[in-house]
């Protein structure tokens, strides 16, 4: 009986994790997503093989963008109809500038 003690510990310990995250999404069914003014960004290769699958994907040739414009997108802009998409260099370039920025404020 002690050799199952561990595993019944572990089982109601996974699930008081996963069960409240259940009832979280399930709270949110049927419901509009909070953030409806979502642009996503993609970290694209910029090679003709990655272009052809983005365009098959999306439906659209993929729009880079840098850093700087990606910081400067502000909530009453318009909407994108497909992600963006920015190169590793770019990605962390934004990376650092968002770092440095939340390590000012």
């Amino acid at each position: 009986m002690r050799a199952f003690t561990p595993f019944i510990g572990l089982a109601v310990f996974a699930a008081a994790a996963i069960l409240p995250a259940g009832l979280a999404s399930a709270a949110h069914d049927g419901q509009p997503a909070a953030r409806t003014h979502a642009r996503a960004v993609m970290i694209c290769g910029t090679d003709p093989a990655t272009r052809r699958a983005f365009a098959r994907e999306h439906g659209a040739a993929p729009i880079f963008v840098t850093a700087r414009e990606a910081l400067s997108v502000r909530t009453s802009d318009p909407v994108w109809n497909a992600p963006r998409c920015m190169t590793a260099r770019e990605h962390s370039r934004y990376r650092d500038a968002a770092t440095t920025f939340a390590a000012v404020r």
